[in-house]
Formats: C-alpha cells, structure tokens, sequence
C-alpha cells in the first residue's frame, strides 16, 4: 500500500500505533469491545499497536498493555463519568509520556475526550498526527449519567473542555454517522475533519446455532429457565440511560400477557439494585440477573435468548450491543432512533416512543408471530455478515489512516523503526496472536 506525501510515493510498512484508553480497560462492556477489536484488528493487517489505560483493568492475552501506576483506594473498574478520573488522568498522563517517548510512534489513536486531550498535547511535542476516535458528546454523557445538570455552574466549563479536545485531533472517527452529524451541527467541528467509522462485530464468532439443543436447554437451566420458556436476553451495561428502568417495566407488561416469557438481563453495574426492583415488580419467576459477563463468553450467552432487546435512550452514543445481537441472528426490538436504524436497517423491530407500553408492544408481537421473529433474525444476520463485520470496518479505518498521511508533511510519516519495549511498565505485556 502507498501514500502520496508531497509528491514522494512512500511505501506505508508497518505503523507504530499509541492508542490512548482513559478507562480500566479491559472491562466487559461498549466502549472497550471497540478499543479490543481495533487493536486486534490493526495487529491483524501487520501494524503495531500499545495501548496506554488506566492501572486497573483486566488483562488480554496478544495486546501490549501499558498501565499508569495504581492509585490508592481504586481497584474497581471505573465505568463512566466518576470523580476519580481526575487523578487517574494524571497518572495516565504520565504513563502515556514515558511510553511515547520510547515507542515513537508514528500515529497517536485516542478515545475519549480524556485521551484526546492527552493525545493533543503528546501529538504537538511529537510531530505525530493524531485521531480521536470519539465515542459520544462529554457533557451528554455526563448528564445521561447523571453526572452533571444542564443548569450546573461546571457545566460550560466542560462544554468548554469538550470542545478544545474536538479541535485536538486532526481527524475525528465516529462510531455513527449520527455523531457526525451532531459534531458539525451543534459542535461547529469543520465536516471535512470528520469520518465515520462505525462499530463492528466478528461474524464468524457471533453466529446462529452455537449450542446444540441439549446443551441450550442446560445452561438455560442453570438461570432458572425451564425448556418452554421464550427468552427475551440484554446484554450490556446496566443504567438508566440505557433504559434499565424502562425495561423491567415493560418486562411486568410482557409477563403479564404472555406466561412464556423469561427476561435473561446480562451485565453490571447494580444488578443486585435492579434485580430487587424486579422482585418488587413480581418478576421473580420471569427474570434472571446473573451479573458480569465476560466478553470472551458473550456468544454463549446470547445464543440462551429467542429475541434481543435493547431499550438504550442516550442521543448521542452508539450502540454497540446491537451488533452481536444481529451477527446472532436474534429478532431485536429496540427504539426508532437514528444510530440504532444506521445499524439495524429494515431489519429492527422498532418501538415508535420510548416507553414500557411500546416496548413491550413489540416484544408481545415477537413472542405471538414465531414466523415473523425468524424472518427478523435472518434479515438482521445477514445484514451483518454483508455490512457490519470488523474486516470491513478496519479497511475504513486503515483508510482514515491512509488520507491522514496523504496530508501530513514528510517528516510525519511513518518511521519503520524496530520498537525494544524498553521503558519500564506495569501491566501486561503479551506478545503473538489471541
């Protein structure tokens, strides 16, 4: 593959990719799926790839992980906005210097806002171009989490802050075509700058027909789920942006009409919290909250459920889940939104508001027309295989990378040098194939 820089061909090689993660990577849940399978996919196609993250997290096996010295009193996974990030930026900071220093990387890939202001001021020390792979407006987010009001006084201060990490980055990367949208239209980010490249999933990982019959009805056993029971699975983060709440109300409808169903809610945090919400609801026989699921067993769980369910209510964050629930071949009901028919298509079930009742409605309309869910489950299957496969996205990507050097000046093209990985560390560092 070449590039024109100047009017010089060079031949690309091998880059030297920093990836920047402020988050306890790698924790079973959106965000991180994104980091590990770009990773994997980027080490994949021959390019080298560290990954800078918090000091808690746990290991995978094939990535160069480097971790900021721990912080006292946190060892749990920080998920979303928290206080915490204050200092464990810092301490990132830190890391993400010493480890750029010895690596010298050639393009510098952040996430977050954090690691796109982290990113900036590495990438103008370096000369390095750098990409910000953003995955949702900061301050949407923060009020999504309840993090922060609209009317609080830090709220401009962090739009404020928000904005400087945008105009970081020489190129933007999306995970929905939605989030460019917003970033030019209420962020004023040029259009130019921006590309989409949306989330993606393994399609020969996530695929229909995983269990047999015998081994479906055991481990559904194991969750309390008896052989004639139609299961309606969740899987990811549990929060009321993501419409926790709402599903359990609309679960109370669906049980109440329709004996058969079981609701399988995979995730964290506060599964115990919501699952004494559904016992007070009289879910207790009709709902199962068995708590973290590790990534690396996520196909075996989907392939327990009949139909998917995703009632995510954020505007401005993708939706990952969505993915693995169509490479599953699972009927998924979700609500009309624009992120979630850029992934799904024609082949959603959509809900037409946000509410229990027409959640439930759709739900209801699945478990009564089986012929309807089975032509739902092959369309959304085949809609992934054909556009939503990680081997398409990285071919996006490496094509962000691609026009972003056709741009840079000389000097920042990639260098080719051999990498001794030696700076000290802590964390883990494992070498080869996953």
């Amino acid at each position: 593959m070449t590039i024109q820089v100047e009017g010089n061909v060079r031949t690309r090689g091998s880059l030297r990719i920093l990836m920047i993660a402020p988050t306890s990577f790698f924790s079973d849940y959106g965000c991180h799926v994104r980091i590990l399978e770009e990773a994997r996919g980027l080490q994949e196609c021959g390019h080298r790839v560290v990954i800078c993250t918090y000091h808690n997290g746990n290991p995978v096996e094939g990535l160069t992980i480097r971790r900021s010295l721990g912080v006292p009193g946190v060892q749990r996974a920080v998920v979303g906005s928290s206080r915490h990030k204050l200092y464990l930026d810092v301490a990132l900071t830190a890391r993400t210097l010493g480890t750029a220093l010895a690596f010298r990387p050639d393009l510098i890939h952040a996430h977050l806002h954090e690691g796109a202001l982290i990113g900036g001021a590495l990438a103008r020390l370096l000369r390095k171009p750098l990409v910000f792979d953003y995955q949702g407006s900061l301050t949407a987010e923060m009020v999504d989490h309840r993090f922060l009001r609209p009317d609080s006084l830090l709220y401009r201060p962090t739009a404020l802050l928000e904005k400087t990490a945008n105009c970081a980055a020489d190129t933007i990367i999306t995970s929905t075509a939605n989030a460019a949208r917003l970033l030019v239209e209420r962020h004023g980010m040029p259009a130019r700058r921006i590309r989409t490249v949306a989330d993606g999933v393994d399609t020969d990982r996530f695929r229909p027909g995983l269990l047999s019959r015998a081994e479906r009805d055991a481990r559904r056993a194991s969750y309390g789920i008896s052989p004639e029971r139609k299961v309606i699975v969740y899987l990811g983060l549990l929060a009321p942006h993501q419409g926790t709440e709402l599903l359990l109300e609309a679960a109370r409808i669906v049980a109440a009409r329709d004996p058969r169903a079981f609701f399988l809610i995979g995730g964290f945090p506060g599964n115990e919290t919501y699952h004494r919400q559904a016992l007070a609801l009289g879910l207790g026989s009709s709902v199962s909250f068995p708590g973290r699921i590790y990534y690396r067993e996520a196909e075996t769980f989907l392939a327990l459920g009949d139909i998917a369910v995703s009632p995510k209510l954020s505007e401005t964050e993708g939706n990952g889940k969505l993915y693995n629930y169509a490479a599953m071949g699972l009927p998924t009901v979700t609500f009309d939104k624009i992120t979630n028919r850029e992934i799904l298509g024609d082949a959603g079930v959509y809900a037409a508001t946000r509410t229990a009742d027409d959640l439930a409605d759709r739900l209801l309309t699945l478990l009564a027309r089986p012929h309807e869910a089975a032509r739902s489950g092959l369309a959304v299957r085949e809609r992934a295989v054909n556009l939503l496969s990680w081997r398409t996205r990285m071919k996006e990507l490496l094509s962000v990378y691609d026009q972003l050097f056709a741009s840079t000046p000389a000097p920042l093209a990639p260098t080719g040098r051999p990498y001794h990985g030696d700076a000290p560390y802590i964390g883990v560092h494992s070498e080869g194939d996953d």
